[in-house]
């Protein structure tokens, strides 16, 4: 039989149709019957063989096991001081995320003396050592300095009420993760140190620890 051109040419065409027909009828029926996760676990095996697979799998799972059993008992918190959260947790279910703010890390210089302060958040482990409902911040000398000020040479000129929130948790030397009146600044390295937080948020991670809650920072 001899077929003109444009016989030819809607043949073609009409084969083509009935090809991508019959493949998507067929694709259809499989998505049908095999969900995503056994898509994945279907391409996997044939990338890696069913018994590569299983000792993938068998490894993860062990590993899971493992970073299960080094999580603390109890709630303790981890803070990330470069992305500035504070997350408070037990074991390894998160119970709060926190935006926090965190140590700039800026440089003062004591003038015509020696003395110099960086202004960081520690890293590290650290313990909860004391918690202070209403706590008075006990002004240290950079703070004057920093302000221009005679550092003061008694006792009550040094302590001020109401800056550090309605709760403070003390850990390390001097630090604190504290209220703060300056919420706006949340989320950016602006602190000497301490850890800043905001009131609900405060409230949360106070009432959840206790002395010797473990303070993971990095």
């Amino acid at each position: 039989m001899i077929l003109r051109k444009n016989e030819f040419i809607l043949l073609i065409v009409l084969g083509s149709v009935l090809l991508v027909f019959l493949a998507l009828e067929s694709i259809g029926y499989y998505l049908g019957k095999k969900s995503a996760a056994e898509w994945r676990t279907d391409s996997i095996e044939i990338a890696l063989g069913k018994k590569d697979l299983r000792n993938i799998q068998t490894k993860n799972r062990i590993l899971a096991e493992r970073i299960e059993r080094l999580s603390p008992p109890g709630v303790y918190i981890v803070i990330d001081s470069a992305n500035n959260m504070l997350y408070l947790k037990k074991r390894s279910d998160p119970i709060r995320e926190v935006s926090i703010s965190c140590g700039s890390g800026n440089i003062l210089k004591e003038p015509g003396g020696k003395r110099k302060w960086v202004f960081d958040t520690p890293r590290g482990v650290f313990k909860v050592s004391s918690k202070l409902e209403n706590p008075y911040w006990l002004k240290p000398d950079w703070a004057f300095i920093e302000e221009g000020e005679q550092i003061p040479q008694e006792l009550k000129d040094r302590i001020e009420a109401g800056v550090l929130g309605d709760y403070a948790l003390g850990f390390s030397n001097g630090y604190f993760i504290h209220g703060t009146l300056y919420t706006r600044l949340l989320g950016r390295n602006v602190t000497h140190g301490c850890i800043r937080v905001g009131d609900e948020d405060l409230k949360s991670v106070y009432l959840a620890s206790s002395i010797g809650t473990e303070i993971f920072i990095f």
